[in-house]
């Protein structure tokens, strides 16, 4: 049970790490990395999961997916203004045509997840 705990901590950390780090840098997505950080923590630590939901930045984001399975319309906007820039960037580069492809395909499932998710009720 301990190191379940341990690992799950250790996962709640590094993906939150990787979340904010996503905030920064257009490459990293920062919703799949919080969302994960809370269930690690959810089944490891209250203090830390306590601690996520009240974040300031985070807890808003988790309890729109908990509550509404919503996305708000600021994620929204930041998510797929990213994947463009992602594409854009290595079309820029002269990334082979393939790797293009598959990240145009990727980029688009998922701008269309994103994008189709409802938008929290306005508080």
């Amino acid at each position: 049970m301990f190191l379940k705990r341990f690992v799950l901590i250790i996962i709640g950390v590094v993906s939150l790490a990787l979340g904010t780090i996503g905030i920064f840098v257009p490459f990293l997505p920062t919703t799949p990395f919080v969302l994960l950080a809370a269930f690690a923590f959810a089944n490891s630590s209250d203090r830390l999961h306590y601690w996520l939901l009240k974040h300031r930045v985070f807890g808003p984001l988790i309890n729109n997916w908990r509550r509404y399975g919503a996305i708000s319309h600021r994620a929204k906007v930041l998510s797929v203004a990213s994947m463009v820039a992602i594409l854009s960037i290595s079309m820029l580069l002269g990334v082979k045509t393939w790797i293009i492809g598959v990240q145009f395909v990727v980029l688009s499932c998922s701008a269309a997840f994103v994008l189709t998710r409802p938008s929290p009720p306005e508080a």
